[in-house]
């Protein structure tokens, strides 16, 4: 390693990707009197860590900025725009759904549409409400064409600005909000059925499963067991904070 490049490793400009083409065309001028365009070789792997690595370090402004900037996957080329997360920045409770839909991606906010409203009447049950000790985000922050399950190579894009904000709000408690929220974040492949009625942990924070309100909007027989999850949650907080007042 030359000492440009333990210079630029330090300040975290590193991988360096060079335009190889570029190189060979200046060492041999071309008989045709013309050099080839040139062509980048990336580092995919080192730029990725290099990427988690400098958005693990954000505060919220930086975080806010990087995310309405975002063109790491397909999925921002037919964004209206993209949906950051929205509430309390020091809640006990996160919210965790999979991805925005149409009302979400024209208004830039989480669960607005009816699902959102769902949603709403969901914490209104447990003397909860959007924006007072309650932060909700989504797996994705652009919505997936169609409102389709995110792919994995697009969750696993946005997984490390999920992660930032789980860090700088530190929540007592995440409910994941339906399958696909629960798998991105358990990192394993379950049914709900399975899920539900466990204290699961997400990087040392405990986590529940529930059903995605929109979900519940499709299969009405169900919200009663939401109801029973949304339940076992507020019982489960109650414990988390006997425990932390106990330490």
């Amino acid at each position: 390693m030359t000492r440009r490049d333990e210079m630029l490793k330090e300040m975290g400009l590193t991988p360096v990707w060079r335009l190889r083409a570029r190189e060979a065309a200046t060492q041999t001028s071309g008989a045709a009197g013309r050099a080839a365009p040139p062509v980048v070789t990336p580092q995919p792997s080192a730029f990725q860590d290099d990427r988690r690595a400098a958005v693990m370090r954000m505060d919220w402004q930086a975080l806010k900025e990087a995310v309405a900037q975002c063109f790491e996957c397909p999925l921002h080329a037919k964004r209206n725009k993209t949906v950051f997360g929205v509430g309390d920045e020091n809640a006990d409770w996160m919210f965790i759904g999979e991805g925005p839909g149409a009302d979400e991606d024209a208004q830039g906010d989480p669960f607005v549409g009816q699902a959102g409203k769902l949603l709403d009447n969901m914490l209104a049950a447990i003397q909860l409400k959007r924006g007072h000790n309650v932060y909700i985000a989504n797996i994705v922050k652009c919505r997936p064409p169609g409102n389709r399950n995110p792919e994995a190579g697009e969750a696993l894009k946005c997984e490390p600005y999920l992660q930032r904000q789980i860090e700088l709000i530190r929540p007592r408690l995440i409910v994941a909000l339906g399958r696909v929220a629960a798998l991105n974040l358990l990192q394993r492949d379950a049914t709900i059925a399975s899920l539900r009625g466990r204290v699961l942990q997400y990087k040392g924070i405990p986590l529940i499963v529930t059903y995605h309100p929109a979900y519940l909007l499709r299969n009405l027989t169900d919200k009663a067991k939401a109801w029973e999850d949304l339940c076992f949650a507020v019982t489960t907080m109650q414990g988390l904070r006997v425990a932390s007042d106990n330490r």
